[in-house]
């Protein structure tokens, strides 16, 4: 299983950002976020069929995951960015049962992408 994920970059408070993940369409699939110094932490994760959705309480209400099976991508809508959200983000498969929102749960990790948010 292969997974790269894009769409990171440098964007000031209250901005937004697309994160897209080339993953497959036959699992859950999920994102995490580590800022320096902390922990990788759960942001969002969604199922295989797309029908269920979680999220962090930190990002519920700023951000959409999503997928496109078709197209075999994941994504992650990011709204009203705050410097708190400044992170390396990373997309995860999880092949099998579980809960969404632990990381020891997911099996294939991506490479990571740089989201920087000034103040």
């Amino acid at each position: 299983v292969q997974l790269q994920a894009s769409g990171g970059g440098l964007v000031q408070a209250g901005g937004s950002l697309r994160l897209s993940c080339a993953a497959s369409s036959s699992y859950d699939l999920g994102w995490f976020r580590q800022a320096p110094g902390k922990e990788r932490e759960f942001v969002a994760a969604i199922s295989r069929g797309g029908d269920s959705t979680y999220y962090a309480n930190s990002v519920k209400g700023r951000v959409t995951i999503s997928r496109d099976n078709a197209k075999n991508t994941l994504y992650l809508q990011m709204n009203s960015l705050k410097p708190e959200d400044t992170a390396v983000y990373y997309c995860a498969v999880k092949r099998w049962g579980g809960s969404y929102f632990y990381k020891n749960q997911y099996d294939y990790w991506g490479q990571g992408t740089l989201v920087t948010v000034s103040s």
